[in-house]
């Protein structure tokens, strides 16, 4: 949107429209001379407060423009006078504004902007002439109810300012929470309104807020247009995920080419369907014997081609496999959208062949495609994962292969996964959205970058996100098209702020990194959910305790809860009196053959404890290991006790599964093991019970952090 297309209503025209809208201005008088001024003045009561105003007059505090605490009607003249004087031909018709003094310690700043990407959005922050230095801001997209706007309240990082301060009462939330849904309202009711920025509004001594500041924008609103393609149906995907026999277009007899590979790789996961190969000589593949020509295969056989072909022969390619009954396409030819000009012409061209011929096109320029329920790895790459719950879809193959090689190494495995390359007809939301329909599938995990129609793609992932998790990570900064020069809601804007509120306001579990998107995923896939945020932390070792107690409080949404007395009673049964008695509950070496267990069955079937974090499996393994390693083992009874401390550890592993499913409560298990020794036999029984070991105390509280916030947005828990 260019700044021609802008218009800047002035300050006092901008109150008078957003006053409608339930915003709580201070009261003030528009004046055109010295003496009306200090005339209004007298009227208002001292102190008071003299700005200029003007319909181009945006930043007054910048241009020092604002005259404050005028406490008789000799300051109110000479302020008056000193800003008339400053007015400049380019500020236009100019007034002043008088109104009273409003004096606090807090300020907060709200506003509204249309996003290009993601439409008509809300904002709340710490506010002030350093908003933009700060940057506490919570941004949602609009419409924003109650419910909603009170979680934007809940977001900001700065707290402390919004409770009881030096003295004062905490914020007005019900005032604030009335602000937001009337910015909302703006955004929803007034197109011809394109940003809003309420700035300051300032906390009185009681509480209250009152808005001393406003500037509105008018103008057409540029946003990006939610895509009009006609979803493909449920037979196109089970084509592409279960297939009934698979084709490799362009196999070869090379080990090194795509057309070798991807074949070896359908072969070596064991699918069970048909396999089919093309190649210019008929060449015997893998044993295959492959074709030159697609119509020599037989009819209604296969349901997915994988096509390893240039991009110049894939048009009578596809047409032939439409001849063939094949309905699905899986392209890992390069030479598209990624090249330029002219590869756009042809990507688009080919989407236009394949929406004709009724086949769903996934990539082109992707890495493939992997259904475990039906044993189908039809990847240029490895890994080929274990058969899990898990459901990947990705703008990039990089990523895929790296949560299927988590999935490798935690045991906690994958249902499908596709790298949908150039994205060119099948995108992200196209596959999170049938994840939300498979039943194969408990929790979508996503990577996206690149986004066109950012509004469109969180409002199909929180659709999904209703029925299961949806857990997203995103590369890249997001162009907002922030314009700073006139909004400080717009400056605020330039980061991915908004990106993030969208994920919050959708339910959509957003992970800062790939190792935590696949943990959450992960947890999502094996944990239950919590139904309250009360935590409590059991471990062997006093300062890791320490560490996941400080994560907890990170979190911000969890609380590491005081244990009842009738908790307390019970565990001092089972433990000697120098444990901790106290939340981590440290059981300061204090163990025999049974403490863990029945420690941690006590605490699990506290009516209180929504949620367990263990921390200390494997001590007892990893000694064994040592004793196994040295020179001594199997002698002076080593062999014996070895075997003891093995046993150990996996019945504290798998007590902890047991009474997860019987409680129904999350009970996670942390041990830097499960990287450093992945075959001690605490972490391997976790593993086998299907569940995910993490590798330290604090990934762990990150993880049940996102399990408690959906069960939280779903209904699911309590606050």
């Amino acid at each position: 949107m260019s700044s021609e297309q802008i218009s800047t209503l002035s300050e006092s025209d901008s109150k008078l429209l957003l006053a409608t809208y339930n915003i709580p201005f201070a009261p003030e008088k528009k004046t055109g001379s010295v003496g009306e001024a200090v005339a209004a003045a007298a009227q208002l009561g001292y102190p008071v407060v003299v700005k200029l105003g003007g319909d181009n007059i945006a930043h007054k505090t910048e241009r020092g423009l604002v005259r404050l605490r005028l406490n008789n009607a000799d300051a109110v003249s000479e302020a008056a006078k000193s800003l008339l004087a400053a007015a400049t031909t380019a500020d236009g018709d100019v007034h002043l504004l008088v109104a009273p003094m409003i004096s606090g310690t807090r300020e907060l700043i709200a506003g509204m902007l249309v996003d290009p990407q993601f439409g008509p959005t809300v904002m709340l922050g710490i506010g002030g002439v350093m908003a933009e230095v700060i940057a506490d801001v919570a941004f949602r997209p609009a419409p924003v109810d109650d419910a909603g706007a009170a979680s934007m309240i809940d977001s900001l990082r700065m707290q402390g300012l919004l409770g009881a301060f030096r003295g004062e009462p905490a914020v007005n939330r019900s005032q604030l929470i009335s602000t937001i849904v009337g910015l909302s309202r703006v955004a929803m009711e007034r197109d011809d309104i394109v940003s809003v920025d309420v700035n300051p509004l300032i906390v009185r001594e009681d509480g209250d807020v009152v808005a001393v500041d406003a500037l509105v924008e008018m103008g057409q609103r540029n946003v990006s247009m939610v895509s009009t393609r006609v979803p493909y149906t449920d037979s196109q995907f089970r084509a592409l995920f279960e297939p009934r026999g698979v084709l490799v277009a362009g196999a070869s007899t090379h080990p090194g080419k795509f057309g070798f590979v991807s074949l070896h790789n359908i072969l070596a996961s064991g699918f069970a369907g048909g396999v089919y190969g093309t190649n210019l000589q008929g060449e015997e593949v893998l044993g295959i014997q492959t074709v030159a020509d697609i119509d020599s295969l037989p009819d209604n056989a296969i349901d997915l081609v994988f096509v390893c072909t240039p991009a110049s022969a894939n048009p009578d390619l596809l047409r032939a496999c439409a001849r063939k009954g094949i309905g699905a396409a899986f392209l890992t030819s390069a030479g598209y959208g990624e090249a330029g000009e002219e590869g756009i012409r042809l990507e688009a061209e080919l989407v236009a062949l394949a929406d004709e011929l009724g086949i769903l096109l996934a990539g082109p320029n992707g890495q493939g495609v992997v259904s475990t329920p039906a044993k189908l790895c039809a990847q240029i790459v490895a890994p080929y994962p274990p058969a899990g719950t898990i459901a990947v879809a990705s703008q990039s193959g990089n990523f895929v292969s790296s949560f299927l090689n988590y999935a490798r190494q935690t045991g906690v495995g994958i249902s499908r996964a596709v790298s949908a390359g150039n994205a060119a007809a099948l995108g992200v939301a196209d596959l999170v959205e049938w994840y939300g329909t498979d039943p194969a599938t408990k929790v979508a995990l996503t990577y996206v970058e690149g986004i066109s129609d950012g509004r469109g793609l969180m409002e199909r992932l929180a659709r999904v996100a209703v029925q299961k998790p949806v857990v997203l990570i995103k590369g890249g900064a997001t162009d907002k098209g922030a314009r700073a020069a006139a909004s400080h809601t717009g400056a605020l804007a330039a980061n991915d702020a908004i990106f993030d509120g969208a994920c919050k306001a959708g339910g959509i579990t957003r992970a800062a990194n790939v190792e935590e998107a696949f943990e959450a995923a992960a947890t999502f896939a094996t944990q239950p959910l919590p139904l309250g945020p009360n935590v409590v932390v059991l471990t062997t070792a006093g300062g890791w305790g320490v560490v996941t107690s400080d994560a907890i409080a990170n979190d911000g949404s969890m609380q590491l809860m005081a244990l009842p007395d009738d908790l307390l009673a019970q565990i001092d049964t089972k433990l000697p009196p120098r444990w901790s008695r106290n939340n981590p509950i440290d059981c300061a070496g204090g163990e025999t053959r049974d403490t863990i267990p029945e420690v941690m069955e006590m605490i699990a079937e506290h009516k209180d404890v929504d949620a367990i974090i263990y921390l200390g499996l494997g001590i007892q393994a990893n000694q064994a290991r040592l004793m196994r390693e040295g020179r001594f083992h199997p002698d002076y009874g080593l062999d014996r006790i070895v075997e003891y401390h093995e046993r150990q550890d996996a019945r504290f592993a798998q007590a902890a599964h047991d009474l997860s499913v019987a409680t129904g409560k999350p009970i996670l298990l942390a041990t830097e093991l499960a990287v450093a020794d992945p075959n001690n036999s605490g972490v391997r029984t976790v593993r086998e019970t299907g569940r995910m070991c993490y590798a330290s105390g604090n990934r762990a509280a990150i993880a049940l952090g996102h399990l408690y916030r959906y069960a939280v947005h779903t209904g699911v828990a309590r606050k």
